[in-house]
């Protein structure tokens, strides 16, 4: 797993944190304000592009999914469950494919960032 995302597991939760204060994840968040200038990347921004783009792209993802962004970090978590584990992980890898991928970022900025709904 990269370093600006973790899974954490506890006794009752599971949590996925991107940490947006890593230089990669600045970076990528400059270039997305630059298209869109509503896209100013921080940890409640994020939750609304991520909103977006799992309700579109990954909407089982959301099932049973709370969110807790901040300014520097955008954490999502799931009640503890074999299931909710894989839904987890598979978040964490949909995060890197998109940071590693980050084209596609750019892309549903520019032309989809009308309809994300920016803090």
């Amino acid at each position: 797993m990269q370093k600006y995302v973790s899974v954490i597991k506890g006794d009752h939760s599971i949590s996925v944190c991107l940490y947006i204060e890593e230089e990669k994840l600045m970076h990528i968040g400059e270039k997305m304000e630059k298209i869109n200038p509503d896209a100013y990347m921080n940890g409640y921004n994020w939750e609304a592009f991520l909103n977006y783009y799992l309700k579109k792209y990954e909407p089982d993802l959301l099932d049973g999914m709370k969110t807790d962004p901040e300014a520097g970090m955008y954490c999502a978590y799931y009640d503890y469950s074999k299931e909710n584990e894989q839904k987890a992980d598979r978040f964490a890898r949909l995060l890197e494919k998109l940071v590693e991928g980050e084209d596609e970022l750019y892309r549903i900025v520019r032309d989809e960032g009308d309809e994300i709904e920016w803090d």
